[in-house]
C-alpha cells in the first residue's frame, strides 16, 4: 500500500491541517461530558443557576467550535482526497502508456479499467475516511476510556472489562474481510472482461443465436460476484450488532455497580451521567471502526492491485528533437529468435535477412507462421530473445526508442481509428502535419475522394474505432495516417485485405515514388509479384527468400500458394 498512498504525501500539509481540525473537534467532544457533570453536580444539585448557565454556555461554545472545525476538516479532506485520486489515476495511465506489449499481455484490458476506476475510488475512500475517522475512531475510544477514569476510577474500570473481546473480534473481522474483498475485486475483473468480450463479438453472437447461452454464462459469473458480495457484507455488517452487544453489556455492568455506589454516596449523579456519555462515545468510536474496517479491507485489496501496475516494468521514453529521415532506412535481422513472455516455444527461429533502403519487401506465410511477430520486433514492441536487429546498420537497442519509432509507420491487421474527426485521426501520424501533407497522404491512400463525399468531409466524426466506416475505408485511412508520418520504414500488416484489386493497384502505384522502405505482409500473390523480394515464413522459420520468379522455381510451398490462388482458394485452406 505504500506505493499507492505515497501520492497523498504531496498534500501532507493539507492532510495535517485537516487532522489538527479533527483533533480540535474530538477534544471538544471529549470535554462535553465534563460540562454535563458540572451542570448536574455543581449547578442543579447545588442549586446554583450561575454555575449551571456557565457550563451550558461552555457546552454551546464548544459545540460551535466543534461544528466549525468539522466543516473545515471535511473541506480539506475532500480536497486532498480528490487531488490524490486524480494524481493516482494519471500515474496509472502514464505507467500503462510505458508498458511494452509483453508487459501489457500480463494484464487484460478489463482489469486495467477496473484498477483505473474502481480500485482508485476505493483508495480515495480510505484517504477521506482516514482524515475523518482513521485517528478519530481510536482516539475517541481511548480518550473516552481515559476520561471515564478521570471522572471515576471504579466506573472507568468496569467500562473497560469487555473491551479486549471487542478488539479481538475487530482484528479477526479485518483479516477475513481483506481476503473476501480481494476476491470480490477479481470477480469484478471477470465481469468487465466478460462484458467487453461480449460487446466486441455481438455480431457473431447474434448470427449464431447464442444470446441465451451468453446470458446464462453471464448470470453464473454475476452470481459468483453476488455470493461473495453477500458474504463480505454480512461479515462486515456483523460488526455493529456484536459491538452494540458488548458495549451495552459493559454499560449494564456500569449501571449495576453505580446503583450501589449511588446508594452509598460514593459517586454523584453527574459522574454517572458523564461516564454513560463516555460509554456512548466509545460505542460511536467502535461503530466508526466497522466502517473503517470495510474501507480499509477493500482499499488494501485495491491498493495491492494498483501497485502491480505501478511496479510493472516500463520502457523509458526520452523525447528530444530528432532530424527527420527523408529517405528509407535499411532493416537487418541477424540470427533472430523470439518467444513470447511465459511461452516455452520459439515463435521465430534463427531469422536472418536484410531489407535495403527503399526496397519493396513482402512477407508471406500461413496463419501463425510468425509474420506479425517479426515486424513487431522492428519498432521494439517486443525485444528479440536472441540475435540482433539493425536499422540503418545500427542496433535498434542503441537507438533512442522514440527516434526509432518515429522512423516506423505501422498499419496493423485490424485498422484502428480513434474517436474524433477524420482530420484529427490523420494528425496521429504527425501532430504538426500541414493540410497539404494530409491531403497528399489521403490521395495516395485512395481515400481522399471518399472523404469529400461525406457531408462534413475531413471534419466527419468517425466514432469509436470507426464503426460507421467500411473495412476498406478504415484500412485506407490507417494507411494515409501512416503516410502522414513520412516514415523511413512503412510496415503494412495485411492492411489491404479489404481493398478490391483496382483500388489496391492504384494505391501501390501512388506510393511507388515515395522514398520509403516498404515491408508488406500479404496473402495476395498479385501483391507479391510486384515486390523486389519475398520472404516466405513457415512455422517461425525462413522457408525461402527471393523474387517471385525465383520462388516459383525453387519453393514448393510458394508454388502451393500460387496454385491455390489461381484455383480461387486461399493459402490457409
Amino acid at each position: 500500500m505504500k506505493t499507492v498512498f505515497r501520492y497523498a504525501l504531496k498534500y501532507k500539509w493539507i492532510i495535517i491541517l485537516g487532522l489538527i481540525l479533527m483533533l480540535v473537534e474530538l477534544g471538544v467532544e471529549l470535554i462535553q461530558p465534563l460540562f454535563i457533570r458540572g451542570v448536574i453536580d455543581e449547578g442543579i444539585q447545588q442549586n446554583s443557576l450561575e454555575k449551571a448557565y456557565l457550563y451550558l454556555f461552555l457546552m454551546l461554545g464548544g459545540s460551535a467550535v466543534s461544528f466549525i472545525a468539522g466543516i473545515f476538516n471535511t473541506y480539506f479532506s475532500s480536497y486532498a482526497t480528490n487531488a490524490f485520486g486524480n494524481d493516482l489515476r494519471n500515474a496509472i495511465f502514464r505507467r500503462i502508456q510505458g508498458f511494452s506489449l509483453g508487459t501489457l499481455a500480463k494484464f487484460n484490458s478489463s482489469t486495467l479499467i477496473t484498477r483505473l476506476t474502481q480500485d482508485v475510488l476505493m483508495s480515495e475512500n480510505l484517504v477521506f475516511m482516514g482524515m475523518r475517522i482513521l485517528l478519530r475512531a481510536p482516539l475517541m475510544v481511548i480518550g473516552s476510556l481515559a476520561m471515564s477514569f478521570v471522572v471515576n476510577v471504579k466506573l472507568g474500570f468496569y467500562l473497560t472489562i469487555l473491551t479486549p473481546i471487542l478488539f479481538v473480534f475487530l482484528l479477526i473481522t479485518a483479516h477475513y474481510g481483506a481476503r473476501i474483498f480481494s476476491r470480490i475485486q477479481r470477480r469484478l475483473d471477470g465481469i468487465n472482461r466478460f462484458f467487453q468480450e461480449n460487446l466486441s463479438a455481438m455480431t457473431l453472437i447474434k448470427v449464431n443465436n447464442r444470446m441465451e447461452y451468453e446470458s446464462s454464462r453471464f448470470s453464473k459469473t454475476a452470481g459468483d460476484l453476488r455470493d461473495d458480495m453477500i458474504f463480505g457484507l454480512r461479515l462486515m455488517e456483523s460488526i455493529l450488532p456484536v459491538l452494540l452487544l458488548i458495549m451495552n453489556g459493559s454499560l449494564l455492568i456500569v449501571l449495576y455497580i453505580a446503583r450501589d455506589l449511588l446508594e452509598s454516596s460514593s459517586i454523584q449523579v453527574g459522574e454517572l451521567v458523564a461516564v454513560i456519555n463516555y460509554a456512548l462515545r466509545m460505542q460511536g468510536g467502535f461503530s466508526m471502526f466497522s466502517w473503517l474496517i470495510i474501507a480499509a479491507t477493500r482499499a488494501k485489496a485495491s491498493a495491492d492491485r494498483i501497485e502491480e501496475v505501478l511496479e510493472a516494468p516500463i520502457t523509458k521514453y526520452e523525447y528530444e528533437d530528432f532530424e527527420k529521415t527523408i529517405t528509407g532506412s535499411s532493416v537487418e535481422f541477424k540470427d533472430v529468435s523470439f518467444k513470447y513472455p511465459n511461452d516455452t516455444l520459439m515463435a521465430l527461429k534463427h531469422i536472418s535477412f536484410k531489407v535495403e533502403k527503399n526496397e519493396n519487401f513482402v512477407i508471406m506465410g500461413a496463419t501463425g507462421a510468425g509474420k506479425s511477430t517479426l515486424v513487431n520486433l522492428i519498432p521494439r514492441m517486443y525485444d528479440a530473445t536472441e540475435g540482433q536487429i539493425l536499422v540503418d546498420d545500427k542496433d535498434i537497442k542503441e537507438w533512442n526508442i522514440v527516434e526509432l519509432r518515429e522512423k516506423v509507420g505501422y498499419v496493423p491487421q485490424s485498422a484502428i481509428l480513434f474517436t474524433g474527426s477524420i482530420y484529427e485521426n490523420m494528425l496521429w501520424g504527425d501532430r504538426e502535419a500541414h493540410e497539404d501533407s494530409i491531403y497528399d497522404s489521403t490521395m495516395k491512400a485512395q481515400i481522399h475522394d471518399s472523404i469529400l463525399e461525406f457531408d462534413d468531409q475531413y471534419k466527419t466524426q468517425v466514432g469509436q474505432r470507426g464503426v460507421q466506416l467500411s473495412g476498406g475505408q478504415k484500412q485506407r485511412l490507417s494507411i494515409a495516417r501512416a503516410l502522414v508520418k513520412r516514415p523511413a520504414v512503412l510496415i503494412l500488416d495485411d492492411s489491404t485485405s479489404a481493398l478490391d484489386v483496382s483500388t489496391e493497384t492504384s494505391l501501390w502505384e501512388a506510393i511507388e515514388d515515395v522514398e520509403v522502405t516498404r515491408i508488406v505482409i500479404t496473402q495476395k500473390i498479385s501483391t507479391a509479384k510486384a515486390a523486389d523480394r519475398i520472404l516466405l515464413l513457415d512455422e517461425g522459420e525462413i522457408s525461402a527468400i527471393g523474387t517471385h520468379e525465383e520462388l516459383v522455381r525453387k519453393s514448393e510451398l510458394y508454388n502451393k500458394i500460387v496454385q491455390s490462388q489461381s484455383e480461387g482458394g486461399s493459402f490457409d485452406d
